[in-house]
């Protein structure tokens, strides 16, 4: 039951943020958005793990966490936030859902005939939102090379993790993490234009004050213990639920297009889901009699 729960964070709140990055980036710059989002919610994490008196992460695993945080944080969400100035936060979304062929690649762990069927149904799905007919991309190539990048290290990253890291310390783990993709983003800010490339908004800083404390703190923490209990092929497909959240939001407020396409490619990919997600129950054959 609480795996479930946290495939649901992971679905809808990690969808929702595409909308929260779109409207940061009217002020922010990718990196000091990374820099504020993580530095802020890694010293969270930290204090909430000490009140509730968690075990410290285990030193072995400080390095590995260092290293994830700092692909997935640090380099694959700055990718992602930079991309989202060239291709609109639906489409972004929906080429972030092509991570679970990373994961299939890399990883064939829990991944049956059945799943693969799903992952190809899930991956046209994509393909139907993201191609025009007689048009080709229907985006920036380098914002597309982007998040194409950024889900290959989201990939790499937490397989790596889910390899290396033996600790169970949940919140410190998250901390150390986010801590190092913050501090990692704060170094690079001087050399990316600095914090701000506009006026900070209301509308701004309550959209990264959102990525704070759902979109990081909660949602990574949730990820985290996901990505522990669940094999990588089915803890993935919720990448493929979070492009329905952000065109959703997408279409509502930012007046990004929804056509029957967008439809027929988001209910595409739910049924890919399902098939990974929903397995067929074998009936279970009776006990043969006593003599």
């Amino acid at each position: 039951m609480i795996a479930w729960l946290a495939y649901a964070i992971c679905a809808l709140v990690w969808g929702s943020t595409y909308f929260g990055i779109a409207l940061g980036i009217e002020s922010f710059t990718p990196f000091g958005m990374v820099a504020t989002r993580y530095l802020s919610a890694g010293f969270l994490a930290l204090m909430l793990s000490r009140l509730t008196k968690e075990p410290l992460p285990l030193k072995r695993d400080l390095p590995h966490l260092m290293f994830q945080g700092l692909l997935l944080l640090g380099i694959s969400n700055a990718l992602v936030t930079w991309a989202e100035g060239r291709v609109p936060s639906g489409l972004t979304a929906v080429l972030c859902s092509t991570t679970p062929f990373f994961y299939a690649l890399m990883n064939r762990e829990g991944l049956t005939l059945r799943g693969l069927a799903g992952l190809a149904i899930g991956f046209s799905g994509v393909a139907v939102l993201t191609w025009k007919p007689g048009q080709g991309l229907a985006m920036s190539p380098w914002g597309f090379g982007a998040i194409i990048l950024a889900t290959f290290l989201w990939a790499f990253g937490t397989l790596y993790a889910r390899k290396h890291v033996q600790g169970r310390s949940l919140l410190g783990n998250v901390s150390v993490q986010m801590l190092t993709g913050g501090i990692f983003g704060l170094a690079m800010t001087p050399f990316t234009g600095g914090f701000l490339h506009a006026p900070l908004t209301q509308k701004a800083l309550l959209a990264v004050l959102f990525l704070t404390i759902f979109g990081s703190l909660i949602t990574q923490t949730a990820f985290n213990y996901l990505s522990r209990v669940w094999p990588p092929a089915k803890m993935s497909t919720y990448a493929f639920l979070n492009p329905v959240v952000a065109v959703l939001l997408g279409s509502l407020f930012l007046r990004e297009a929804f056509t029957l396409r967008v439809a027929v490619g988001m209910l595409v990919i739910l049924a890919g889901v399902a098939l990974v997600q929903f397995p067929v129950r074998r009936p279970v054959e009776p006990l043969p009699a006593e003599e």
